[in-house]
């Protein structure tokens, strides 16, 4: 009966983000002109986006590198291989369900190399941190950069909807915002106030686990033994990254900042949506638009490409991975 509720539960849990993925794709392609988009598509030179994926390839190998140095320090030594495979199922997995590949990975690569999984999922809590603070870097300094460019870019493509579809509905934008600040505030205020008492709630206890696990990860990666290289692989997946989204541009004959689109599209792809499905096409075509001052269609056919290209290698190169784990699984247990 357990099972049978959890797979019921992951059934409406998958049905719910792809409904929102939904909503976001309509939203990212309402009022375009497709023929405009597919003729985008066929007049796109592909050998840009081929050298995209041999980016986001060698990006994927970097993480499976980096993810290594973690796991040494437990007394285990995996091989690249079966960690590679691993990171690459993690992704096929994420197709299904956000964030779902985080387990997935660490639960393929203790398959192969016989660690348990319980101290894989304190690697990659690690690995995820260090993400998301570099991309809180690399954030900052756009902003400190071209502050003004940004703040234009979230007015048309954010906060303006937002006030016309939403705010403007009831009236008084400036009593809105200013009850939801307080709200915040208030919010904030009794979080640190009674946080012993919310303990005892199961969810918000979590919560606080995975920020104590967020910062002893960081204090981690100061013991790490080749933390040089640990720094090094983590320059070198958002470079690839970077470069990755800026040869993209190069196939539609137009002009865009990679470092713009890499930060947008990272939080496109952080949405509860398998993939970024739907979110990553609406942010990153605006983006596109804004920044090169194209059209909306020629916007979107830089996301499609971009997001699809990746999907497909994805889908080829996980599910190859996929097999091979499970392939030679089954063998081994067959020997024994």
């Amino acid at each position: 009966m357990s099972d049978l509720r959890k797979g019921l539960i992951n059934s409406l849990k998958f049905l719910a983000f792809f409904i929102i993925g939904i909503i976001f794709l309509w939203l990212a392609f309402r009022n375009v002109e497709f023929r405009k988009l597919v003729d985008g598509l066929k007049e796109a030179n592909y050998s840009w986006v081929l050298l995209s994926l041999l980016f986001a390839m060698m990006a994927y190998i970097s993480r499976a590198r980096r993810w290594i140095l973690l796991v040494n320090p437990l007394g285990y030594k995996p091989s690249l291989i079966n960690t590679f495979y691993s990171v690459m199922t993690g992704y096929l997995a994420n197709l299904a369900l956000p964030r779902i590949g985080e387990i997935t990975r660490c639960v393929a690569l203790s398959r192969k190399e016989k660690i348990p999984v319980d101290q894989l999922l304190g690697t990659v809590v690690i690995e995820r941190t260090i993400d998301f603070f570099s991309l809180l870097a690399i954030m900052a300094g756009l902003i400190i950069l071209r502050e003004k460019e940004i703040y234009e870019f979230l007015k048309a493509s954010i906060f303006i909807p937002l006030r016309e579809k939403v705010f403007s509905v009831l009236g008084f934008t400036w009593i809105i915002w200013a009850v939801l600040i307080t709200l915040f505030a208030i919010t904030l205020l009794l979080v640190i106030r009674y946080r012993k008492l919310l303990r005892k709630i199961h969810f918000i206890s979590k919560l606080f686990d995975i920020a104590r696990g967020v910062i002893d990860g960081l204090k981690t990666i100061t013991n790490l033994k080749n933390k040089w290289e640990f720094v090094f692989h983590t320059i070198f997946i958002w470079m690839n990254y970077a470069l990755m989204t800026w040869v993209v541009v190069f196939a539609l004959n137009s002009f865009g900042n990679s470092i713009f689109l890499l930060v947008i599209g990272g939080l496109a792809m952080s949405a509860p949506v398998q993939s970024g499905l739907g979110a990553f096409h609406y942010i990153i075509s605006r983006g596109v638009a804004f920044i090169a001052g194209v059209n909306i269609e020629e916007g979107l056919v830089y996301a499609f490409l971009t997001h699809e290209s990746q999907l497909i290698m994805v889908l080829i190169i996980g599910g190859l991975s996929f097999f091979m784990i499970f392939r030679k699984h089954e063998k081994d247990k067959t020997v024994a």
